[in-house]
């Protein structure tokens, strides 16, 4: 939806895909971090630009194909005999609250991620859950009490967009709901991947 919505009014794109994110940690520093890797498209000084705030490019890596980053905030980690203490899981715990509101999955039959930039001026920082529930309602209530005004922004040349909006966003909604409850990860069934 966000991509479609770019292309047709033009707008700066709020989401960078990455791929492969995970955690990663250093045994003899006692600390750990979350890297992931830029798609090809955005593997560029340029791209990284535009969200590099609290991330640098991992010098671990080749960064010839694609760029590897990873969060500069880290995180301590103490695993003798790769059993964490209860203090490495409790810092790792708090890390993965504060960052987890930068990173957006995407339901589909493919891993899909991404990065929010912060650097957007006009931006809702709340959870896309947030949002999404705070449209349909919006949208519910137009229908119930004010048809007419619905059914003249569905008419409107960008209408697609908001009938895009109540076709796929249901199922977005109840993917990250349900993921959020369980834990999990779910995909659209039918797929290998």
């Amino acid at each position: 939806m966000h991509r479609a919505y770019i292309l047709t009014f033009g707008q700066a794109e709020l989401f960078v895909p990455i791929s492969n994110p995970r955690f990663v940690f250093d045994k003899n520093a006692k600390q750990g971090w979350l890297e992931a890797q830029l798609e090809e498209q955005y593997s560029n000084q340029r791209e990284f630009a535009k969200f590099k705030t609290g991330f640098s490019i991992d010098k671990f890596y080749s960064q010839e194909q694609f760029y590897t980053i990873r969060l500069n905030k880290k995180f301590d980690w103490v695993a003798p005999r790769n059993k964490p203490t209860s203090k490495s899981l409790e810092s790792f715990n708090k890390y993965y609250s504060n960052q987890r509101k930068r990173f957006r999955y995407i339901y589909s039959p493919n891993q899909l991620w991404y990065i929010k930039r912060k650097d957007i001026q006009g931006i809702i920082d709340r959870n896309t859950l947030s949002l999404t529930f705070s449209a349909m309602h919006c949208l519910s209530e137009m229908s119930r009490y004010d048809p007419n005004r619905l059914a003249k922004h569905l008419e409107k040349s960008c209408g697609w967009l908001l009938t895009e909006f109540i076709n796929k966003s249901i199922y977005q909604f109840i993917d990250m709901i349900s993921s959020e409850i369980s834990g999990d990860d779910f995909r659209v069934t039918g797929f290998r991947t």
